[in-house]
């Protein structure tokens, strides 16, 4: 008699299955409906149906399929220290020329030039004063000389200290000049008091001192013509017109006509009659 192990199954043709297989199968069943419970409870499906198929692709707006695209990157230009506060009787002289043209037609209108340099540290630091003495007279004309482009043309003015300020007016030409800094700007202060009330001067307007615009046209690095102008003798100075005639001894003075001194001759002839 065979002994039938625990658990064993024995078969109808007498083959002996495994230990336990029913068993296992059993548990294996139940634990699969187990995790399938468990599963379905945290699962936001609860159970329901996925239908799973091929992606389809939606179609694509014409406005955002690609194109070629130019695109133009503009970077705002940094502005430097002495092109801030400006007002618009403010201006940066471009050139010789443009100084001498700028002086000559203010008219009688006060000019202040201001000489500067870019690497100035007292050129900088007094920049924001400037800016308000400029709001606070629009009737006077401000004009910035750069000292890094226009060397050559300070040169010619013996302008050797920055900063550096000269005052113009009408046909009394150049009022003052000095340097000033933050420490001393009651100098310019005063200056501009000085010569800020409005003065009518007679005669044409002055600007630049003949000296100064012949070494501007001596210059050549400067692309500036000026002709000397003739010397005028007044008419009611009888020594200057005396040192004429002796200059030029050839020319005789002119004579009246015969007519006339025969008549002015004959008058007093008569008068003494």
């Amino acid at each position: 008699m065979e002994t039938v192990a625990k658990g064993s199954v024995v078969s109808p043709c007498g083959n002996r299955a495994a230990a336990g297989f029913l068993g296992r199968r059993r548990g294996a069943v139940a634990s699969a409906r187990m995790s399938a419970v468990r599963i379905g409870r945290k699962s936001p499906f609860l159970g329901g149906r996925l239908a799973v198929g091929p992606r389809r692709s939606r179609p694509v707006p014409r406005n955002l399929l690609a194109s070629p695209v130019q695109m133009n990157l503009a970077f705002a230009k940094a502005m430097k220290w002495w092109e801030k506060g400006l007002h618009p009787n403010m201006r940066e002289v471009e050139s010789a020329q443009d100084l001498v043209d700028s002086l000559t037609n203010a008219g009688d209108k006060l000019v202040v030039v201001d000489f500067f340099s870019p690497g100035c540290g007292g050129c900088r630091a007094l920049h924001p004063k400037i800016c308000q003495f400029a709001e606070q007279n629009p009737d006077v004309l401000f004009l910035q000389v750069n000292y890094e482009e226009h060397k050559s043309m300070c040169y010619s003015l013996h302008v050797h200290v920055l900063p550096f300020f000269r005052f113009y007016r009408g046909a009394q030409g150049r009022l003052c000049s000095f340097s000033c800094t933050n420490a001393t700007i009651k100098k310019f202060k005063d200056a501009l008091a000085k010569h800020k009330p409005d003065r009518c001067s007679l005669g044409p307007t002055m600007g630049l001192e003949e000296p100064e615009l012949l070494a501007l046209a001596a210059n050549k690095d400067l692309q500036f013509t000026y002709t000397k102008k003739p010397e005028l003798i007044p008419c009611g100075d009888a020594a200057a017109a005396q040192e004429y005639a002796i200059e030029s001894p050839n020319l005789s003075s002119p004579t009246k006509p015969l007519v006339k001194q025969d008549s002015g001759e004959r008058s007093l002839v008569s008068s003494g009659r």
